[in-house]
């Protein structure tokens, strides 16, 4: 098996239902642009909050793909 390099990229996803939707989000999206993924793993989770009330949640996630070089 040859040997391969992978890139990490760090998005945010957002959701008003929950961490996993916003989480499915953020790999989704990136999916449109990006080939060949293989790992996503979730860093943080947070919530926006608005008068006392949450509004969305926010998932950091670390993305890998892999890297083919010029």
């Amino acid at each position: 098996m040859p040997e391969s390099v992978y890139k990490v990229i760090e998005l945010v996803g957002t959701s008003e239902k929950s961490w996993e939707d916003a989480a499915r989000h953020a790999v989704e999206t990136a999916a449109r642009s990006l080939d060949d993924l293989r790992i996503a793993e979730i860093s943080k989770l947070d919530m926006k909050v608005e008068n006392g009330k949450v509004v969305a949640y926010r998932a950091r996630v670390h993305l890998s793909f892999k890297y083919i070089g010029a």
